[in-house]
């Protein structure tokens, strides 16, 4: 039986899908206002969604009253021009829930959730009663977020999963795994949503069907990702192939230990006011920086940016 919830994000919930970095200042604080640049800039750069919330957001990092902030501001700087996607990175069923329900009536397309992360896994019965009372108690469907390695999910517990809840449309693949990718896509119901979150392999995985991406790239770089996702749909391979050696340069440039930190500076270098990580993560460092730059260069060719910093 098809899935009409699934069915009808399949059609806006695919392409390049951002999850915006989170402007801390120097001290660590939200800056009040600074999302609607960030915003402005990816859906100039032809994003088909925004995320809020995610790992390159550094979502796991943030107070319940900041969640609101920080999707209150994103939501209204989207103004309905793009499709909204909140992220939980969240230790509880009750906690993905209530921050849910505190965002009140704001018109959420998805929710992007990861399993629990912190020393206890929950059995397969369990993660699927913690994916349904989610829905169920909020009404907003929900994408897995199968990044959490102590809790990694296997394809057939995202199967079974999405087979059980039917407000689970799909699911986005990160840690380098694009078999799993290339399973999903064979295995999942043609209107079920995958995602890859696998910044060295985007190429290879539209190429093998993922209906789009939500990673670290897509935010640093969103009008170079949407030409790549654009490119194998056209089934230009070469220009795809080309687009993905420049990505995996700048990918291998990048410390993924302070990858948020990586972003902000990415993004500042097409001209967004540079932001800091939140403590403990480490900021970007001068060689670094210089790494990045290097790699850059050849990135930043293949579209037109506002403004660059002086090299």
């Amino acid at each position: 039986m098809t899935n009409p919830i699934a069915q009808q994000l399949r059609q806006t919930l695919t392409g390049i899908l951002p999850p915006l970095s989170m402007p801390f200042d120097e001290n660590g604080n939200l800056v009040k206002g600074a999302l609607k640049a960030q915003v402005d800039f990816m859906i100039e750069s032809g994003v088909r969604a925004v995320v809020v919330g995610g790992s390159t957001g550094e979502g796991h990092t943030l107070s319940s009253t900041e969640f609101v902030d920080a999707m209150t501001e994103a939501y209204e700087a989207t103004a309905g021009r793009v499709p909204f996607v909140a992220g939980l990175i969240v230790q509880s069923t009750r906690e993905a829930i209530d921050r849910v329900k505190a965002l009140g009536d704001m018109k959420i397309a998805a929710l992007q959730v990861t399993p629990v992360h912190y020393l206890f896994k929950p059995g397969l019965e369990a993660t699927i009663e913690h994916f349904r009372a989610i829905y169920e108690e909020t009404k907003v469907p929900v994408l897995i977020y199968n990044v959490i390695p102590w809790n990694y999910l296997s394809v057939d517990d995202m199967l079974a999963i999405m087979e059980a809840v039917p407000g689970v449309v799909g699911m986005k693949q990160s840690s380098g795994d694009v078999k799993s990718v290339s399973d999903l896509v064979l295995r999942s119901k043609p209107e079920n949503i995958i995602l890859t979150g696998i910044d060295a392999l985007l190429y290879p995985s539209f190429a093998l069907g993922a209906h789009g991406a939500i990673s670290a790239l897509t935010c640093a770089v969103p009008g170079v990702t949407v030409k790549l996702y654009n490119a194998v749909q056209a089934k230009d391979f070469e220009t795809a192939k080309d687009i993905h050696f420049r990505l995996n340069a700048l990918w291998n440039s990048m410390r993924h230990d302070n990858l948020p930190a990586c972003v902000k500076y990415i993004q500042h270098r097409q001209g967004l006011p540079m932001f800091h990580p939140r403590a403990p993560m480490e900021r970007v460092t001068e060689e670094q920086k210089r790494k990045i730059d290097a790699a850059l260069v050849s990135v930043l060719e293949l579209v037109d940016v506002r403004a660059r910093a002086a090299a």
